[in-house]
């Protein structure tokens, strides 16, 4: 099979010179076929550079307009870009569609082993070999090279943005720190009465490290990481930051009371996302709080988890709150417990849980799905005070009119602080509410920049893409 491989691959190499280039290569004079048409004025100071605030792999071109171009002869119809590109990169299109042709046989073949992935290393270190050398080969200009149409613009225009992908597998990859060389030709209604200018080059595209144009972000950043950095340091310094009440979190221990009045358990339910999710890694910070408060009061407490990994974590959290307050042997390892990957069986054994042990308090708390209605309305049935979180703006409206109290968008993440009051939490938390009054501040002040005529105030927090 490898030989096989190989052999296509030599095939196409062989046949290289062969291919056909796909743009039109023009130079040089071409034959009048229509007599009264006249060669069109060429171009005049055609100019190239990188383009700005990019990537790389860009080149902006302007030039003054033919005299023929709306006036004079009024002759000229369009302009043709041309660069002039090297031998070396046809070879490299013949390794592009080598790979592209591996790729697609190792995707089809039957039986897939080594054999394509070894070819494919072949031909991507081949074509890293060729890149390496584009540079060299557009300083050989004007040897082992032909001029070829890259772009087109009406008449009228006088730039051209030229530019191509990052993927150094496209066929239309432009390499950075190359040489470019480009030269623009006047053309009349007939193709081949045209002038061309004079060329353009050596011109170098390459990226940049910043986007000029996005000033007021680069601003707004260094603002909030400073009062960042601020509240954070005033937090573990002691100081009191306030945090505006909410009725879900007040709520939380208020619940745990009533359970434990009641001898009754309380199910914690971190809903259907992973360890890595905002939402269950804030609700992680939550099941601490409310696992220490149950293991003061000596409350049952029931998490069942739909992760293994969330699962473990949860252990971990659970059974350091316990030890945090004071009561280690109370820590049971089947308080947190894993159920199943399958959504609906999930929701259904939960739901089993809760129609058997009745705990006295819900709390859901993390990221759910469609399985959230059916969970709030059992436990509606179970009788259970439902506390519930998350910041799926599609579930909220369920856990709304089916739970008790529940905690909208990012006043899932307030909690997490509020409960936890661990200083970069809780300073963190300031710190958004800093810049979000400061936000509401801006906005009010540029409604009424626009309204009043004042567009500096405007343009300084213009953003360019």
């Amino acid at each position: 099979m490898k030989n096989k491989c190989l052999m296509a691959v030599v095939l196409l190499l062989v046949g290289f010179s062969g291919v056909a280039a796909e743009e039109e290569a023009l130079a040089g004079d071409t034959l009048v076929t229509d007599p009264m048409l006249l060669f069109p004025a060429p171009v005049t100071n055609l100019e190239g550079r990188d383009s700005d605030n990019d990537h790389g792999h860009s080149v902006d071109l302007s030039w003054e307009l033919s005299p023929d171009d709306g006036a004079g002869q009024r002759s000229v119809m369009k302009y043709d870009i041309f660069r002039w590109i090297p031998t070396l990169m046809d070879s490299a299109d013949v390794i592009r569609s080598a790979i592209g042709v591996a790729l697609t046989a190792r995707e089809v073949d039957e039986v897939p082993g080594a054999d394509w992935n070894d070819t494919l290393r072949f031909l991507r270190d081949v074509l890293d070999t060729l890149i390496v050398q584009f540079p060299a080969a557009h300083a050989a200009y004007p040897n082992d090279g032909e001029w070829r149409r890259v772009g087109m613009v009406p008449s009228g225009e006088g730039c051209f943005e030229h530019s191509g992908p990052k993927d150094r597998l496209s066929s239309d990859f432009l390499p950075d720190y190359c040489d470019f060389r480009f030269r623009v030709d006047a053309v009349t209604s007939d193709e081949s009465i045209r002038t061309s200018s004079d060329v353009a080059g050596p011109i170098q595209c390459y990226g940049q490290w910043f986007n000029s144009g996005r000033k007021p972000v680069l601003v707004g950043v260094l603002v909030f990481g400073f009062l960042t950095i601020l509240m954070v340091s005033r937090a573990r310094k002691g100081a009191d930051l306030y945090v505006r009440p909410i009725s879900g979190i007040e709520a939380v221990d208020d619940a745990i009371g009533r359970a434990t009045e009641m001898g009754r358990p309380i199910l914690y339910v971190l809903g259907l996302g992973t360890a890595a999710d905002v939402a269950t890694i804030a609700s992680f910070t939550i099941l601490g709080r409310v696992a220490k408060r149950v293991a003061e009061y000596q409350t049952d407490l029931i998490v069942p988890t739909y992760d293994p990994i969330v699962m473990s974590v949860a252990q971990e959290v659970v059974k350091s709150s316990y030890l945090d307050a004071g009561r280690p042997e109370g820590y049971n390892e089947d308080t947190v417990h894993f159920v199943t990957q399958s959504q609906f069986a999930y929701v259904a054994a939960v739901n089993g849980i809760m129609l058997r042990q009745r705990p006295a308090t819900n709390i859901y708390m993390g990221m759910f799905h469609a399985e959230s209605l059916l969970l709030a309305e059992t436990g509606v049935e179970a009788g259970s005070i439902q506390i519930a979180g998350t910041d799926q703006i599609a579930q909220l409206p369920f856990f709304i009119v089916a739970c008790d109290y529940t905690l909208i968008g990012e006043e899932l993440y307030a909690a997490s602080a509020y409960l936890g009051r661990e200083p970069v939490l809780l300073g963190s938390l300031k710190a958004q509410d800093y810049a979000k009054a400061a936000v509401v501040m801006l906005a009010l002040l540029g409604l009424a920049a626009s309204n009043f005529a004042l567009p500096w105030f405007v343009n300084l927090f213009h953003v360019i893409d």
